[in-house]
């Protein structure tokens, strides 16, 4: 059993990471587009996005500005009108629905809290918007504080707080109507890196406390994606670009886009000499390396003999060591930059034709710039990922 701050205990669930395992999806996007404006001018916010998350599933939208994550969450909180496809919560039609009659629980990142209300006002309000009978909101009110820690502070106005206590707040607000979905629009955006981390744990922890709440993320921060999310969707240009589990689509990325934003990798163009199974020998600038080549029965693309691809390496698995060493080839170095517990080092590799490629190596490495090192890459853990084009 697991025990939230309040003491009341909480069933274990089935599932991947926890998740509810119910055969209604908590929340279903049908093909579900936005565009603001009409006709040749229209802006398209979303295009026909699918997404189904389950009871207790947490789900991750990332991806960079503009890629159609906030509008996603709009749609589904009702702040904005799909301009064609559905959206439910559960089996419920809400499409048409203003935002008060979802309920849903939202945080956003500017908090919006009401800064004439104390503390405990503000956490009533939902509760007092739904009618909740005076006797119970009290009682209400004082378990979503304490449940996020904020017990003690009914009583102060939102500017008497810090900006990780305003965001608790707003949390516990979104808590006190007990929603059975729960939405997060860049709620921790507005925090320093410290508080950042340290809301990051609370979530985390929220996340256990709550095992029948959906979740729907939306960050830019790939961290929290990785560290909340049970499966995270990939964002890109108001499409779904992928999604699968953080570790699938770390491990193996579907996409050269998802390689790159999830994390970084090189991606080193390459050609596809042979696939044995799961395995595949390919060629950069005539230098024979391994491969792991996901199947096509998980979503990707189904490995031919001379098919350009791209080789997926992680900065942290490219090593440096020196020029003539066994199964290295020969790099210059571009650029270094300290990071505090890692430097990422770019390096031109002229021994496969002049490729450039980020290594982060541990502490503070001080090798100049033009100097030449040579580069090892591993050989595990590289994936091939198909070749593609920007649209």
């Amino acid at each position: 059993m697991a025990r939230t701050r309040l003491g009341r205990t909480l069933p274990q669930t089935a599932g991947v990471h926890g998740v509810l395992e119910h055969s209604a999806p908590a929340i279903t996007f049908d093909r579900v587009s936005v565009a603001y404006g009409r006709g040749k001018t229209a802006t398209q916010a979303l295009v026909d996005f699918n997404l189904r998350v389950a009871p207790g599933e947490t789900v991750a939208l990332l991806g960079p500005s503009g890629s159609g994550k906030s509008t996603a969450l709009k749609a589904l909180a009702g702040f904005v009108r799909p301009t064609s496809g559905s959206v439910r919560l559960g089996t419920r039609d809400v499409t048409n629905l203003p935002p008060a009659q979802r309920g849903i629980g939202v945080v956003v990142q500017s908090y919006a809290l009401f800064p004439h209300m104390k503390v405990s006002d503000n956490v009533a309000f939902g509760l007092r918007a739904h009618r909740v009978p005076r006797s119970e909101i009290g009682g209400r009110v004082a378990e979503a504080l304490d449940m996020v820690g904020m017990s003690a502070f009914g009583k102060r106005l939102p500017r008497e707080l810090s900006g990780g206590q305003q965001q608790r707040v707003a949390i516990a607000r979104a808590l006190a109507i007990r929603p059975g979905v729960l939405l997060l629009d860049e709620p921790l955006a507005a925090l320093d890196a410290q508080l950042r981390e340290s809301m990051l744990g609370e979530l985390t922890s929220l996340r256990k406390a709550l095992p029948d709440t959906a979740m729907l993320y939306v960050t830019h921060d790939q961290s929290e994606a990785l560290a909340l999310a049970d499966r995270i969707a990939v964002m890109r240009n108001a499409r779904l670009a992928d999604i699968d589990t953080a570790q699938g689509l770390w491990k193996r990325p579907p996409s050269s886009f998802t390689a790159s934003f999830l994390g970084g990798a090189n991606l080193l163009p390459c050609t596809v000499t042979r696939v044995i199974g799961t395995s595949a020998l390919v060629s950069i600038a005539g230098a024979p390396f391994t491969a792991h080549a996901p199947q096509p029965e998980i979503g990707h693309v189904e490995w031919e003999s001379d098919m350009a691809a791209h080789l997926c390496v992680r900065p942290h698995a490219v090593g440096l060591t020196t020029v003539g060493a066994r199964g290295s080839f020969a790099a210059r170095i571009v650029s270094s930059v300290w990071r505090g517990s890692t430097t990422r080092i770019t390096l031109d590799v002229d021994d496969l034709g002049g490729i450039r490629i980020d290594a982060d190596v541990p502490g503070h490495d001080e090798r100049p710039v033009d100097s030449v090192v040579g580069v090892v890459l591993p050989t595990e853990g590289c994936v091939l990922v198909p070749a593609e084009t920007t649209p």
